[in-house]
């Protein structure tokens, strides 16, 4: 039985270890086989996260604070979406393709300190373990579903406009 927030973490611990992998890597094909599944992680988890815990957390699960929150999620997702997306149009360990990477892991870097130091607590505070553990299943089942993406749309979103769509 897994929390959500757990799941959540153990992938942040991966994108941390890709990201780290990718200072080590030598050559254009070591680069490629570290970025494109953790491009690909970074999608497919920022897409999760808007479809099972920020709807929750807009709820009475989040506290005070979850409109601000979900706000600086979404917008933090689209600025990690376009650094991968700044990547992508350059080849594999230029200078343009690193300043996409970069882009993209500091969004990142920020974005998982504040969900670990601000959303995940207070979520955890406000949703029962009952919750936790559905999302948590259905966290599973949204990856399985989408293997390597599919079936899904990464792109930008208006966060006034989520918020206002998954308010109750």
């Amino acid at each position: 039985m897994d929390d959500i927030t757990a799941l959540i973490m153990e992938d942040h611990h991966a994108f941390r270890v890709g990201f780290a992998r990718l200072d080590d890597a030598q050559g254009e094909a070591e680069l490629r086989a570290i970025w494109e599944p953790l491009a690909l992680h970074l999608e497919i988890h920022a897409d999760a996260e808007e479809k099972i815990l920020y709807p929750h957390l807009l709820t009475d699960s989040g506290g005070e604070d979850a409109e601000e929150e979900t706000d600086d999620a979404i917008r933090d997702h689209n600025k990690i979406r376009d650094g991968i997306v700044a990547a992508a149009g350059h080849p594999i360990g230029s200078d343009e393709w690193w300043a996409g990477v970069w882009a993209a892991r500091t969004e990142n870097s920020e974005h998982l300190a504040e969900e670990e130091d601000e959303v995940l607590p207070d979520f955890r505070k406000h949703a029962s373990m009952e919750l936790r553990i559905e999302l948590g299943a259905r966290w599973l089942r949204f990856f399985a579903e989408h293997p390597r993406g599919k079936g899904l749309d990464f792109h930008n979103k208006d966060p006034k406009k989520y918020i206002e769509d998954h308010e109750q």
